[in-house]
C-alpha cells in the first residue's frame, strides 16, 4: 500500500527490486534557501513590485491584499494557472480538470516525460490537450524562468504536483523540495498570489527523506503567507492512490495468493482516485475556505486494511481468499543489511532508503494522525469524491492496469 510519492507493488517474484543508483547525493541538510526576487502583479497596467524572500529578510511589502487576490472573483477563463509536475500520475488529471473548468492552464513538462522518458513533445501535447505546454526543466530555476517569460503571461495561481520518482535521498531534495521551491519562485515572480501543493499524508510521521523534503517546503509556504498577507496556500495531503493498491490484481487473477505483511491489519487507508483528487485540487484554486490550510483528504467509504483489500479482490473474482502472510521482520532484516552495506558503499544509500520506504508503507496507516492520541484515525480523515476501490478493482480485472503503470517507482 502506498501514497503519492513512491509506489509499492508486489510482483510475482518475491525478490526485492532496487533500481540502479545513478544519482549524485546531497547531504541530509537542504541546500541554502535564501533568495530574493521581484515579481509583478497580474495586470500590467497596475504594475508595482514586491520583494519575495524565502527564509531570508526584506522590507515588508506594500498592502496589496485585496488586489493580489482579485482572481478569486473572476471567471475561470480569466484566470491563469501554472501547473508543475503536469505529466505525472496526478498532474495529468489536474491539468485536464482545470481545463475542463475553463481555466487558462500553463503546464510545465520536460522535453521527454513519462516513464523512462518515453513520451516526446508531440505525445506530451496530446496528453495535456487544452493547456499551453511550456517545455522546461523545473529543477533549473533559470531555465524555468526563461521559458515562462517567453510566454509573456502573468500567473494567478500555481498548482504543484511534483514528486520524486522513487523517494531516493538526492531525488527527494532535488524534486520534492528544490523543484517545488522553483515553482513557487517562478510563479511569484509573475504575480501568483496562491499556491496549491500536492503533498502527502505520510509527512505527519516523517521517518523518510522525501517526507522531510516535503515538510521543509510546506514550512516555507506557511512562512511566505505569514510574511505577505497577499499570499495564500493550500497544502493537500492525500491518502493512498488507487494505482498503489492495484499491483496485485493481475497476480491474484492468475491464481496466485494475495501477499500482505503480518496479519494484514498493520495499517489502513481511505484510497482516493486520481480523478477525485484532481477535482479536489482544482477546488483549492478558487475556494477561499481552503486557503492557508493543510488539507488531508481520502476517498469515499470506510478505511480498508490490506486484508480487507484482498478480501474485496477475491470477492470480485468470485474466488475463495488465498493469502501469503510475510513477517514484517523480513523488511527489518533487509533494511539492516542495506544500511550496513551503505556505510561501506555510499552508492547504496538510495537502496537502503527504498527499503525503509517499503517498511514504512507496510506498517503505517495512510490516515490522519490524531495528535491527542498518537493513533491513526479513520474518522478524522476527510472523505471526498465518488470513486471506490471496488470500482477500480473491477475495472482493472476487466481492462488491466493500462494508464496505472508503476514504472520507475516500483520497489518490489
Amino acid at each position: 500500500m502506498l501514497l503519492s510519492s513512491p509506489t509499492i507493488s508486489f510482483a510475482q517474484s518475491s525478490a526485492l527490486f532496487l533500481p540502479p543508483s545513478h544519482l549524485s547525493f546531497l547531504s541530509n541538510s537542504s541546500p541554502s534557501t535564501s533568495s530574493s526576487i521581484v515579481f509583478s502583479p497580474r495586470h500590467f497596467f497596475k504594475r508595482h513590485t514586491l520583494n519575495l524572500t524565502i527564509n531570508g529578510s526584506t522590507s515588508p511589502p506594500p498592502p496589496v491584499t485585496k488586489f493580489a487576490q482579485s482572481f478569486r472573483s473572476e471567471s475561470p477563463k480569466d484566470v491563469n494557472v501554472l501547473v508543475t509536475g503536469a505529466t505525472g500520475y496526478i498532474g495529468k488529471f489536474v491539468v485536464r480538470e482545470l481545463c475542463r473548468r475553463g481555466f487558462n492552464v500553463i503546464a510545465v513538462a520536460r522535453d521527454r516525460s513519462g516513464i523512462r522518458g518515453r513520451d516526446d513533445k508531440v505525445r506530451t501535447d496530446q496528453q495535456l490537450a487544452g493547456s499551453t505546454v511550456c517545455f522546461s526543466d523545473v529543477t533549473d530555476p533559470d531555465a524555468l524562468a526563461g521559458a515562462l517569460d517567453a510566454l509573456g503571461r502573468p500567473i494567478d495561481a500555481v498548482v504543484c504536483c511534483l514528486a520524486s520518482r522513487g523517494g531516493g535521498i538526492s531525488d527527494s531534495w532535488k524534486v520534492d523540495y528544490g523543484a517545488s521551491r522553483n515553482s513557487l519562485l517562478a510563479g511569484r515572480r509573475l504575480g501568483a498570489s496562491h499556491f496549491v501543493l500536492l503533498s502527502a499524508i505520510c509527512v505527519q510521521k516523517p521517518l523518510l527523506e522525501f517526507q522531510r523534503a516535503k515538510l521543509k517546503f510546506e514550512a516555507e509556504l506557511v512562512e511566505e503567507a505569514a510574511r505577505d498577507p497577499a499570499f495564500t496556500y493550500s497544502i493537500v495531503r492525500p491518502t493512498a492512490f488507487f494505482k498503489s493498491l492495484g499491483g496485485q490484481v493481475e497476480i491474484v487473477k492468475d491464481g496466485k495468493p494475495y501477499v500482505m505483511f503480518g496479519d494484514g491489519r498493520l495499517c489502513a487507508c481511505k484510497p482516493i482516485s486520481e480523478a477525485d483528487l484532481a477535482a479536489f485540487i482544482a477546488d483549492c484554486v478558487m475556494d477561499e475556505d481552503k486557503a492557508c490550510k493543510i488539507l488531508p483528504i481520502g476517498g469515499p467509504g470506510k478505511a480498508l486494511t490490506p486484508l480487507e483489500q484482498g478480501e474485496l479482490l477475491f470477492k470480485l473474482l468470485g474466488r475463495e481468499p488465498k493469502f501469503l502472510k510475510v513477517p514484517i521482520q523480513v523488511m527489518d532484516y533487509v533494511i539492516g543489511v542495506l544500511d550496513f552495506l551503505a556505510k561501506i558503499f555510499p552508492s547504496l544509500e538510495d537502496a537502503a532508503e527504498f527499503g525503509k520506504i517499503g517498511r514504512y508503507y507496510a506498517a503505517e496507516s495512510m490516515l490522519v494522525l490524531d495528535p491527542e492520541t498518537g493513533e491513526y484515525s479513520a474518522e478524522k480523515t476527510p472523505s471526498y469524491g465518488k470513486d471506490t476501490l471496488e470500482d477500480f478493482f473491477a475495472r482493472v480485472i476487466r481492462e488491466g492496469m493500462a494508464g496505472q503503470e508503476l514504472g520507475e517507482q516500483t520497489i518490489f
